[in-house]
């Protein structure tokens, strides 16, 4: 190699690096829906705000909860998630199943067996009862099916404008199983991606319905408690490294939040990629990406190599997981960086989006 080419590649390097340690710097001056939406101005408004004001090792790590340990030496995960979604019902679930399996499976994420949950409302002035009772009666049922106990609660009121009729805030704690060490900084090079069912849906569903559109076939979200999933997957690897459930910004965006944490390369198979047809033509008609839709009752796993065979035959036996499927990888090169390779044989990069596609659809 000559010493030109050399220092051209360095050069790239540099490059490469700096665009890794690339944060999103806040410069707006007002609150905007991007900033809810899980990309790169949610996480913007983390850095300069919120993890400015509450910096601490637990919070450092990014993950969908806390893994905190007791006295006693056990272990305990702990996350809570408000949910806003609009219309509070759809073809398959509501806000209010939804806000308990969201927080279940946040717990599950770290390995956790879920057991108990609290609750708080924000309701608006003139929002009937029967409103209300139904989203109580949704929770309860999905509590109930999911086997944890909703065990503590709040209710807020606020002036009539000043709300959507009703806004829920869910906590929850669970206790992580004895040699069970799963978060983003975990995923190393090797490790093989797997998704534990089709892409796309939950946020599809929501459009279905909102704003009078249709798109020629019912989908149904995918909004399901999935710690007896993970619980399958751990029973064959006690040694996976990183679970995630890529609810808001979808898995392009999860995807983006993990090889950064973990600093290695995610390189993706696009045909590999689960995306149902129905999801593809709403897409296509709607002008965006699957792998930016949100999910609510799917996983991707990040999981050593010598283990991805047994682990993606215990979930495709499971219900939660039938149509598991290998996605990537996980390499050494573009560390922090999400490519793709097409079905053309090229490569593109997968980057974090500035916000959600799709507003207040979790």
């Amino acid at each position: 190699m000559t010493e030109q080419a050399s220092s051209h590649e360095d050069e790239v390097l540099e490059r490469i690096e700096a665009w890794r340690r690339r944060r999103p710097k806040l410069k707006d001056e007002f609150i905007n829906s991007a900033h809810g939406a899980g990309g790169k101005a949610s996480a913007a408004l983390i850095d300069a705000v919120f993890l400015e004001a509450f910096r601490n090792k637990s919070l450092e790590t990014m993950a969908d909860g806390a893994v905190l340990e007791l006295p006693s030496g056990d272990r305990v995960a702990f996350s809570t998630d408000g949910y806003v979604v609009k219309p509070r019902r759809f073809p398959g679930g509501s806000v209010g199943d939804l806000a308990v399996n969201g927080t279940v499976n946040d717990l599950a994420m770290s390995g956790a067996v879920p057991s108990h949950l609290s609750c708080g409302f924000v309701l608006e002035e003139g929002t009937e009862l029967t409103v209300v009772g139904r989203v109580a009666a949704d929770m309860g049922a999905a509590a109930r099916a999911a086997g944890v106990a909703i065990v503590t609660g709040d209710t807020k009121v606020v002036d009539a404008g000043h709300g959507d009729q009703v806004y829920v805030n869910t906590a929850g704690v669970g206790l992580v199983p004895a040699g069970v060490d799963i978060r983003p900084e975990r995923a190393e090079v090797g490790d093989v991606l797997i998704v534990s069912g089709s892409i796309g849906v939950h946020g599809i569903a929501i459009m279905s319905v909102r704003e009078g559109l249709e798109f020629g076939t019912r989908m149904v979200t995918d909004s399901a408690a999935l710690h007896p999933l993970v619980a399958a997957m751990l029973a064959v690897c006690r040694d996976l490294h990183v679970l995630r459930d890529p609810t808001r910004g979808g898995l392009g965006t999860s995807l983006n939040e993990i090889a950064r944490t973990a600093r290695v390369g995610v390189r993706l198979v696009e045909r590999s990629l689960p995306v149902p047809p129905d999801v593809a033509n709403a897409c296509a008609l709607l002008g965006l990406d699957p792998l930016y839709v949100a999910n609510e009752g799917k996983l991707v796993a990040f999981v050593p190599r010598a283990d991805a065979e047994a682990v993606l035959e215990v979930m495709r036996a499971h219900p939660l997981g039938s149509d598991a499927t290998i996605i990537g990888e996980c390499v050494a090169d573009h560390p922090g960086m999400v490519v793709a390779r097409t079905t053309f044989g090229g490569t593109r990069v997968v980057d974090m989006p500035l916000g959600e596609q799709l507003p207040r659809i979790c």
